[in-house]
């Protein structure tokens, strides 16, 4: 019996689509893939043509998905993600040995777990060494050549040593979901050490509104001020990228002084053990571009 056969779908019309889909821009999307807007439409058409079915739409709030597209963006990403990752272990040169990589708490829980599993996957002969401490200190250890790679907060990255930005987002105020220590006076601020930029910047912007505050609690790292501001005790500084359940960013309409943005910086020691680092250096790169244009709707939001 004469079975029909089905049509295959590039992986590159699926890449624009997700990135479109993620981002609400044919302009950005564009960008990332290395296209112009007419190319990346065309591949929309494209891929319209070949499933039978709208999959975006234009609206007076901007690019919607439809139904079917919905259908299609999860699926769209686990066949992406299976895609790049037997590309990746078919061409990944086969690398064995140790590599040591750097990052503040914060950091590490929020935007490690998925790259560290995924390098595993593709590189499982490499071993990972995560050190955690606040950026001050991490610096230190790239300039004694004591870290190959990591993760530091822009402002605290060591003078000429080559760094490359990842993310950046705006700072927040954070308060307690069941608590208002954002209304009290003098505001008690949970903060990290005296070389913490988050911190420098928090009363920057308290002194430049002459808002009366006090150190109500200083921790080692980030991750030490979450405990007073869920208890209700006091307000700390993050960004919108990872806020613990309990937590919510103070709104605007509440009278606290506006933060700057804030970058994450990656840094490479030199000399640093290649190709190992470059591997995992690369993979830290593209995690952060897809969480960079999945965040972007609610961050402009």
């Amino acid at each position: 019996m004469f079975v029909a056969a089905l049509a295959n779908i590039d992986p590159d019309l699926l890449r624009s689509f997700v990135l479109i889909a993620e981002g609400r821009s044919f302009t950005r999307a564009a960008a990332l893939v290395g296209r112009t807007q007419s190319a990346v439409s065309m591949q929309i058409r494209r891929l319209e043509e070949i499933l039978g079915q709208p999959v975006l739409h234009r609206s007076p709030h901007g690019i919607e998905l439809t139904p079917h597209g919905v259908y299609l963006l999860g699926r769209a990403r686990e066949l992406l993600k299976l895609n790049d990752e037997i590309v990746a272990t078919f061409r990944a040169p086969q690398v064995a040995g140790r590599v040591r990589l750097g990052s503040p708490d914060d950091y590490a829980l929020r935007w490690l777990p998925p790259v560290l599993a995924r390098f595993a996957e593709t590189h499982p002969a490499v071993e990972v060494e995560v050190v955690c401490l606040p950026s001050a200190d991490l610096a230190e250890l790239i300039k004694a050549g004591k870290l190959d790679l990591s993760l530091i907060s822009e402002g605290q990255e060591p003078a000429r040593i080559p760094s490359k930005l990842l993310w950046r987002g705006p700072l927040v105020w954070v308060t307690s979901e069941r608590a208002s220590p954002h209304r009290l006076t003098p505001l008690p601020l949970a903060t990290a050490h005296d070389h913490c930029t988050w911190r420098d910047a928090a009363v920057a912007a308290l002194e430049h509104a002459r808002m009366p505050y006090r150190l109500a609690y200083i921790a080692g790292t980030q991750i030490g001020t979450v405990a007073p501001v869920l208890a209700g005790l006091a307000v700390t500084i993050s960004t919108l990228a990872w806020l613990p359940e309990g937590l919510r960013p103070v709104r605007p309409d509440e009278g606290l002084p506006p933060l700057p943005e804030f970058g994450i910086m990656l840094v490479k020691t030199p000399g640093a053990r290649q190709p190992i680092t470059d591997a995992l250096a690369e993979h830290i790169e593209r995690s952060f571009e897809t969480e960079q244009v999945r965040d972007a709707p609610a961050l402009a939001g």
